[in-house]
C-alpha cells in the first residue's frame, strides 16, 4: 500500500507507529476474509445455542448467566454503556491512533467473530482521523480504554477531529456511516484484548528507540565539553564487554567525536573521566540491549490472538475456546523493563547536565552564566531536571506487581499492562524535556569555552542545528520557553547515528 501500512498478515510495532503517526492503514483481502469466517462461525455458535463466554452468557463474575437470543443484542450494547467508565484526561492523538490500530490488527487474525462493519466503522474512523475521546485512567487492563471506542460505533461518546469535539453519531455521519447495532459477542469483543496496551506499548519502543539516538547525541556534545580521556570509547577496550547496545553506542560516539580539536587540546588532563561521561556506553547500551528485548514481546503481542473467548473450527463445526489471552501479563512487565530503562537514560543525563554547569568541575562560568552573579543562566534549569529525574523514579515504581481483586473474585489477578505502558509513556516524556535541557546546556558551553579549539564536525552540525532553534541564553527571557522549542525539534528531528550518511 503505496504511503500507508497494509495488514496481511501480524503487523510490528513499527507499523503501528507509522499509523500513529498519520499513515493510513489498509486490509488485505486475506485478512476480511478471516474476519467473515469467524464472524460466520459466532453465528453458528448463536444458532446452535453453544455455551459461550460473552456470546450468550454474561460477563466477569456473570459468566454463568445465560443469555437469551433474543437479549443478545441488548447484551452487546450494555457492556459497551457499562465498561466506558473511564476517567482523566485523554489520550493524545497518536496513542489513540496506536490503539485503534492494535484493535484493528487482534481482529485481523480472525478469531474474534466481530462483523465486517465493525472492522470497516473502526477503519473509517481511524483513516478518517475522527478520533474516539478515550480518558486515560481507569483501567486496571483494557476495558474502559476500548470501551470508549466502542461508544462511537453505536453513535454514542464523543470523538476529536482536529481541534474539534464531535459527538458519536455526527462523527459516524460525517463519514457516510450509521451507528451499528452490535450483535452477539461484538460488545465483548470491542472491550476485550491488549490491544490498548500493545498500541500504547509499541509507541513507548518507538520513542525511546528515537531518544536513545538523541541521548547518545546529547551524551557526546556533553563529552567534547567536559571529558579529557586520551582515547574516549575506543573500540578495542569496548569489545571486550558482550553487549550489542554498548557497541552500538560506542559506534554512535566515535562517529559524532570524530576529529574534535576540542577533546584533543583537553586529552589526557585527567586519567579517568568521572562515570557520568565514561560510562555512557555501558549504561546507554543496556538501554538498547533492554529495549530490543521489550520490542520484541510488543511484537509477539501483535502476532499473537489476545481475544477471550477465541473462535476457531468451522461454520459447519463451530469451537469456542474461554482461555485467558487477554491477560497483558507480557506487556505489564515489558513496559515495566522499558519505564525503567528510560529512567535510568533521564538520571545520567541530568548527571552529565550538572556538570556542565557546576563550576566546581566543568572549568566552566559557573552555571553557564552570560554574566556571573548578575545572571543565573542554566542553574534552575538543573533543578528541573533533577525534579524530573525524582518523577521519574516514582513513576518507575513496577505497575505489574500492583495487583487487586475485581468483578467478585471472578478477576483475581491483575497484571496493569495499559497503566504499565501509560507511565512508560509519562517517563519518556520526561527523558525528552532532560535531554532538551542537556543539549541546551550543551551548546552554551560550546560558547563558553576558552580559545579557539574546534568541535567536531558531526556534532558542530548538531550545535547549529540547536542555535537554529534557540540562541545563547543571557538571562532574558523564560528558559522554559526556551527548553519547549528544543524539546519539540527533538521530537521531530532524528538524531543521525553511526553509518548514516547525514
Amino acid at each position: 500500500m503505496a504511503d500507508g501500512i497494509l495488514l496481511d498478515g501480524a503487523l510490528r510495532w513499527k507499523d503501528i507507529a507509522s499509523v500513529a503517526a498519520g499513515a493510513p492503514l489498509a486490509l488485505s483481502q486475506a485478512a476480511w476474509t478471516r474476519i467473515a469466517k469467524a464472524r460466520a462461525i459466532v453465528d453458528a455458535l448463536v444458532e446452535r445455542e453453544i455455551r459461550g463466554y460473552g456470546i450468550n452468557t454474561g460477563v466477569g463474575a456473570l459468566c454463568d448467566v445465560i443469555i437469551s437470543r433474543a437479549d443478545q443484542q441488548s447484551l452487546s450494547r450494555n457492556i459497551i454503556l457499562s465498561h466506558a467508565c473511564g476517567v482523566g484526561e485523554p489520550l493524545g492523538n497518536a496513542e489513540t491512533r496506536a490503539v485503534m490500530a492494535a484493535q484493528i490488527a487482534n481482529f485481523a487474525h480472525g478469531y474474534s467473530g466481530v462483523s465486517l462493519p465493525v472492522v470497516e466503522t473502526l477503519l473509517a474512523l481511524l483513516n478518517g482521523d475522527m478520533l474516539p475521546v478515550i480518558p486515560s485512567k481507569g483501567s486496571v487492563g483494557y476495558l474502559t480504554h476500548a470501551a470508549a471506542i466502542g461508544l462511537v460505533l453505536i453513535g454514542e461518546g464523543e470523538c476529536r477531529h482536529g481541534d474539534a469535539l464531535v459527538g458519536g453519531r455526527e462523527a459516524l455521519e460525517r463519514l457516510g456511516l450509521a451507528p451499528l447495532v452490535l450483535q452477539a459477542k461484538e460488545g465483548l469483543s470491542l472491550v476485550n484484548g491488549t490491544p490498548c496496551a500493545t498500541g500504547l506499548g509499541a509507541l513507548a519502543v518507538s520513542r525511546l528507540s528515537h531518544l536513545a539516538d538523541w541521548a547518545d547525541a546529547a551524551a557526546a556534545m556533553s563529552y567534547e565539553n567536559l571529558g579529557a580521556q586520551a582515547d574516549p570509547f575506543a573500540e578495542m577496550p569496548l569489545t571486550l564487554r558482550h553487549s550489542p547496545g554498548l557497541q552500538q553506542v560506542g559506534r554512535n560516539l566515535r562517529h559524532w567525536l570524530a576529529g574534535s580539536a576540542l577533546l584533543a587540546k583537553s586529552a589526557g588532563s585527567r586519567t579517568q573521566d568521572p562515570l557520568s561521561l565514561r560510562a555512557v556506553p555501558q549504561i546507554h547500551g543496556a538501554v538498547r540491549d533492554a529495549l530490543v528485548h521489550v520490542a520484541d514481546i510488543v511484537d509477539r503481542e501483535l502476532a499473537s490472538v489476545t481475544d477471550n473467548p477465541v473462535v476457531a473450527g468451522s461454520p459447519e463445526a463451530p469451537e469456542v475456546h474461554s482461555q485467558a489471552h487477554a491477560v497483558g501479563a507480557a506487556l505489564g512487565l515489558a513496559m515495566d523493563s522499558l519505564a525503567t530503562a528510560a529512567a535510568e537514560l533521564a538520571a545520567i543525563s541530568e548527571r552529565r547536565i550538572d556538570r556542565l554547569v557546576n563550576p566546581l568541575v566543568s572549568g566552566l562560568p559557573a552555571f553557564l552564566a552570560a554574566g556571573s552573579g548578575v545572571a543565573s543562566g542554566f542553574m534552575i534549569i538543573q533543578y528541573t531536571a533533577a525534579a524530573l529525574v525524582a518523577e521519574n523514579r516514582r513513576l518507575a515504581a513496577p505497575a505489574s506487581l500492583d495487583g487487586g481483586i475485581t468483578s467478585g473474585l471472578q478477576e483475581d489477578i491483575l497484571t496493569h499492562a495499559t497503566p504499565a505502558a501509560d507511565k512508560a509513556l509519562a517517563i519518556l516524556g520526561n527523558l525528552q524535556t532532560i535531554l532538551a535541557v542537556e543539549v541546551m546546556a550543551a551548546a552554551q558551553a560550546y560558547d563558553l569555552q576558552a580559545g579557539p579549539a574546534d568541535k567536531a564536525a558531526r556534532t558542530a552540525v548538531l550545535y547549529g542545528k540547536v542555535r537554529e532553534t534557540v540562541p545563547f541564553y543571557r538571562d532574558d527571557r523564560p528558559l522554559n520557553g526556551e527548553v519547549a522549542k528544543v524539546r519539540a525539534m527533538i521530537g521531530t528531528l532524528s538524531a543521525p547515528q553511526e553509518g548514516d550518511k547525514r
